[in-house]
């Protein structure tokens, strides 16, 4: 296999990315840059400068200007811009998944599915001038009323992962900008450029310059945004180090954070199930985007041996008859790992399994794909007789690898969602109504689904996890994105009509 100092082909120059700073592409001075793969062969494509700190201070600094504009516009017009955005956004639809998915990796069908999560975010932000109002209580003591409002926190930063280039920086982006934010965005180095497309449509939508930066970058850029205190509040989507690492990090400095971690999302599969239906689900919800999703089932948990041999065998079956291709393979049903490194952690975390004493039904190392042998391919890697003590139940993976861990009874199966470290996303497959009730109340997890795999909210529902998959009070998108990236004033009035003369040294109550 290729590894990653691979050079591009000559009739496939390599592009130079630029950073999207006040209105306009800007070139990288920092002299470091990040190749950008097409993961289906192996090749540099394109290289995205990483941002010294100067440049992401030049990206503050035009946030912070235009934001003063840009705040103090209605919440209307600001909607109206979004919704040309949107418009651009469904003119550009087909070569945006094109994009996407060459750099990351996954299918265009799956690209599309990333791109429109994140522009119903965005229509769901439209609502902005009702999900901005305040209260009002007249006469809450005598000649005293008390009103509230909401008001744009400044400038804000999102820092978001390869797994979803489109869709998380526009759940983040579209609520803030919604509210009368600037926003500066830090997309993985991976797969820069739909961030930066999405930029250019931003500016072609109307919104002025510097409300919407993108700066490409590692640490540097990281550490620059969270250190600036400009920067009022932080998103960020990856693994549990990194989240706790900037939450930590933006607290100290006085910052809001939302940050999102890794995950281990089982399916608790009963013994009433239809074992077709659930069989299905897994295939999908495991093996979709190569297992390169946040919100991907990873674990099977059927109850009682019976359902176990017969759920393992009809995922065997579907496994056989998967399909791996090239990003651009309209027939594949999932495309190659985003690097090499990430084929090799996945190797690796298959070897640990077997040396742990997990059966291995299905093998997805070796896989080469004719016409791509230098791509970053893993096929599909089914785990039966999986204990809570391993390696590959107890971390996540992130690749197309679907372990089953048998539960005896109900109870069992519900603890081990419950009992682990992470609680991002659950599921349970049932015919019984009075189970899932019961589960979906006392699963220690942020999300839950019935008869559902990726039990991922809609945008008017917010997003996210609990325990170790998750650090922050409010969560992404929904009502909790606006109450993240607004501040609430309250203003007590009273009029001089009926004021007694004379100072009161008493605690004003009501009356």
């Amino acid at each position: 296999m290729t590894d990653e100092s691979a050079s591009a082909s000559p009739r496939e120059p390599v592009r130079a990315l630029a950073h999207f700073i006040g209105g306009r592409a800007v070139p990288g001075t920092s002299g470091r840059f990040s190749d950008v793969f097409d993961p289906s062969t192996g090749r540099v494509q394109a290289r995205v400068p990483l941002a010294s700190a100067d440049e992401v201070r030049a990206a503050v600094d035009a946030a912070a200007d235009a934001q003063r504009e840009w705040g103090g516009w209605t919440a209307q017009r600001r909607a109206r811009v979004l919704q040309r955005f949107l418009d651009l956004v469904a003119r550009d639809a087909d070569d945006l998944a094109r994009l996407l998915s060459s750099e990351h990796g996954k299918t265009v069908a799956d690209a599309r599915g990333d791109i429109q999560r994140g522009v119903e975010v965005v229509e769901f932000s439209l609502g902005a001038p009702h999900l901005l109002k305040g209260e009002f209580s007249l006469d809450v003591a005598t000649g005293v009323d008390v009103s509230s409002m909401r008001q744009p926190l400044g400038v804000v930063a999102g820092i978001t992962p390869f797994n979803f280039p489109a869709m998380i920086p526009l759940w983040q982006a579209g609520p803030a900008l919604a509210a009368g934010n600037a926003f500066v965005l830090k997309p993985s180095e991976r797969d820069p450029s739909v961030p930066l497309r999405l930029a250019e449509l931003f500016a072609e939508a109307g919104l002025p310059a510097g409300v919407f930066s993108v700066v490409g970058g590692d640490r540097t850029a990281v550490d620059a945004l969270l250190d600036d205190d400009r920067v009022r509040a932080v998103g960020f989507v990856g693994s549990t180090p990194i989240a706790r690492y900037i939450y930590e990090r933006a607290a100290a400095r006085g910052k809001r954070a939302q940050c999102f971690g890794s995950a281990k999302n089982h399916m608790i599969v009963m013994p009433d199930a239809d074992l077709d239906q659930a069989a299905d689900a897994l295939i999908g919800a495991g093996y979709g985007s190569a297992g390169e999703r946040c919100m991907a089932i990873s674990v099977a948990v059927p109850v009682g041996a019976e359902t176990a041999d017969a759920l393992v065998a009809r995922l065997a079956e579907r496994v056989a008859a998967l399909r791996v291709g090239a990003a651009l393979d309209a027939d594949a049903d999932f495309g190659p790992l985003v690097s090499a490194e990430a084929v090799q952690r996945v190797s690796e975390y298959i070897e640990t399994g077997i040396a742990e004493g997990a059966t291995l039904v299905a093998d997805g190392r070796g896989l080469v794909v004719p016409g791509h042998e230098g791509g970053f391919f893993l096929g599909p890697t089914l785990f039966d007789d999986v204990e809570p003590d391993h390696t590959i139940y107890r971390e996540e993976i992130f690749g197309p690898v679907l372990v089953v861990v048998r539960a005896d009874d109900y109870e069992t199966a519900l603890r081990l969602p419950s009992e682990h470290v992470y609680g991002n996303g659950v599921s349970i497959f049932t015919r019984d109504g009075d189970t899932a009730r019961d589960f979906t109340a006392r699963v220690e997890v942020g999300m839950v689904g019935v008869n559902v795999p990726i039990p991922v909210p809609i945008a008017s529902f917010t997003f996210g996890g609990w325990k170790q998959s998750g650090f922050g009070d409010l969560n992404q998108h929904g009502a909790d994105a606006f109450r993240f990236y607004t501040k609430t004033k309250t203003v007590t009035t009273r009029w001089p009509s009926g004021i007694k003369e004379g100072a009161s040294f008493v605690m004003p109550v009501l009356s």
